[in-house]
């Protein structure tokens, strides 16, 4: 199955390359669902575009959002520009915008946003009628609904689930409650959600008044919040279901997120034991894990808003130069790290390795030279330290 990793900017893209994506999704600066993400300007775009067709990776552009009538008068431009650059695809869920991709973006293929909630192999076929290429089908489906969706619609037409990530309480991400809430401007359906869903919330009976908590704890009821769907115990059964690719959500997430879940999904898709890689999901910012749909009902959040956490990636590799028997690593700064804290180094198509973070010096620009310290906490500065073993340019450093 097809990789499909977030890239929610520029940092996120090449780090899903690096860690083994077969295909990307992002937004311009316009129409996807996530407004708040870093997103790409015109030439960004370009440049990603660039970027991951030298790597052997796909580019696909998300269009998704809810269009208006001053949408449609503006996407065409942006339809042709994303032609012209060599995007291979465009993610749309409005017919209209479908209608204008074929017109204006005759290269680009048509992919059907699981916000169209396609659930039947009828509704699957008639949109391939259209031009769609393929369907990410709805998040309420059983892996049973989806084998039998195969079995049925045309197999020019390629299947795409989610796998991994955060999920919505609405149907198929169509929620209309940010915007009551909050106003137009926060619309979940324009890609601006304030996550109402992750509130506290209590159940009330209109007439008598009184409270009826679901699974309440000391914290409160988080009734409305979804647990986060990790499937990396399942990919034989997705493939089996004739699943061609998986989706990793993320667009809002950082740049270590990205990278942890699709260095663990790429290992096991290419053979490797889930365990330890399942484990590394764990140390990812993250909600309880669940399976959502696929084998049933999932359950209800047991009362947790906030992310569990275990590791922060504390450097960002920049080189590796071998110098008498071991190599000197130099990183960018990302979080707080002690000299001869031991760390974990995430590489592509390597188990996770540890070592230990000695001789620790920073480049001090006043000096013009490395100088030695107990400490790396300047974020974004230049560190080093001694490693036994190489690494690439885009590994992580993690504690």
């Amino acid at each position: 199955m097809e990789l499909l990793a977030p890239a929610g900017g520029p940092e996120q893209l090449r780090l899903a390359t690096h860690f083994g994506a077969d295909a990307v999704y992002l937004a311009g600066k316009r129409w996807g669902m996530r407004a708040r993400s870093d997103n790409f300007t015109d030439d960004e775009l370009a440049d990603a575009v660039r970027w991951a067709h030298g790597r052997g990776v796909s580019v696909h552009v998300a269009l998704n959002v809810v269009m208006n009538d001053a949408d449609m008068d503006e996407l065409p431009s942006y339809l042709r520009l994303i032609d012209e650059i060599g995007v291979d695809a465009a993610i749309v869920a409005d017919l209209g915008a479908l209608m204008l991709l074929r017109e204006h973006a005759p290269h680009v293929e048509a992919h059907l946003s699981t916000q169209a909630s396609v659930m039947s192999a009828a509704t699957a076929d008639a949109w391939a009628r259209l031009g769609v290429r393929r369907v990410v089908l709805a998040r309420e489906m059983t892996l049973a609904q989806i084998a039998e969706l195969r079995r049925r619609c045309s197999r020019e037409l390629e299947l795409e689930v989610f796998a991994h990530g955060s999920m919505c309480m609405a149907y198929s991400g169509r929620c209309l409650l940010s915007s009551a809430l909050m106003g137009p401007s926060r619309s979940a359906s324009r890609g601006a959600c304030a996550q109402p869903c992750r509130w506290g919330w209590s159940l009330v009976e209109e007439q008598a008044g009184a409270e009826l908590p679901l699974e309440e704890d000391e914290r409160g009821s988080y009734l409305l919040s979804s647990n986060d769907l990790c499937m990396i115990d399942h990919l034989d059964e997705l493939a089996e279901a004739g699943v061609d690719a998986i989706k990793l959500e993320g667009r809002a997430k950082g740049s270590y997120y990205t990278a942890c879940v699709t260095n663990a999904y790429r290992h096991v898709l290419d053979g490797a034991p889930v365990a330890p890689w399942r484990s590394e999901l764990d140390a990812v910012s993250h909600r309880p894990y669940s399976t959502s749909f696929f084998f049933g009902n999932p359950e209800q959040n047991p009362g947790r808003v906030d992310y569990a956490r275990e590791r922060l990636m504390v450097g960002l590799v920049r080189s590796s130069e071998a110098d008498f028997g071991a190599f000197v690593i130099e990183v960018e700064c990302r979080n707080r790290a002690v000299r001869d804290a031991e760390a974990q180094v995430l590489s592509p198509w390597e188990d996770v390795r540890r070592v230990r973070l000695s001789s620790l010096e920073e480049w001090s620009e006043k000096d013009g030279a490395w100088v030695p310290v107990d400490v790396m906490d300047h974020n974004m500065g230049r560190y080093r330290f001694r490693c036994p073993f190489p690494l690439s340019k885009r590994d992580l450093v993690c504690i």
